[in-house]
């Protein structure tokens, strides 16, 4: 357990470097290192943690329960087999990663041009999906009306 912690204490000092992130977890208890990126601007938890894949590395995104919705990490918990090695490659990863966001376009920026120029309303999430479900229920409602066969 203390190698483990170790290694957890490697890679949190290592995202610390990138002066990127803000560590959020504690360093008591089960060994695991629970990290937010400072500037939410650009891009976010979940686009790190997709473009970590292609590394081989699943580092999940979470957002927080109730009444700290707004709050997204990425959690990587440090089990036996997790080596020194792995803490530094996984830092190096996250490197390569923020160095190639740093490159694209933000995801939400782009989004928000993009309906303002076509003159689209930025809907959310919820809203698309009810406007998808109602849309749903009423071709599902027609299709029954239309041939009275399942």
């Amino acid at each position: 357990m203390e190698n483990c912690q170790e290694n957890a204490n490697v890679l949190k000092e290592g995202l610390e470097k990138t002066g990127r992130f803000n560590i959020v977890s504690k360093d008591k208890g089960v060994p695991l290192v629970a990290f937010s990126l400072k500037d939410h601007s650009v891009h976010n938890e979940f686009e790190i943690s997709d473009m970590l894949r292609r590394f081989g590395w699943i580092v999940p995104a979470y957002t927080m329960p109730a009444d700290a919705q707004h709050i997204t990490v990425l959690r990587v918990v440090i089990r036996e087999d997790f080596s020194r090695t792995l803490a530094d490659r996984l830092v190096n990863d996250i490197g390569k990663v923020l160095h190639e966001l740093d490159t694209l376009p933000a995801k939400v920026t782009a989004k928000t041009e993009l309906c303002e120029e076509k003159g689209i309303e930025n809907k959310t999430d919820l809203s698309v999906q009810r406007k998808i479900a109602d849309d749903w229920k009423k071709f599902v409602a027609n299709k029954k009306k239309s041939n009275g066969v399942c």
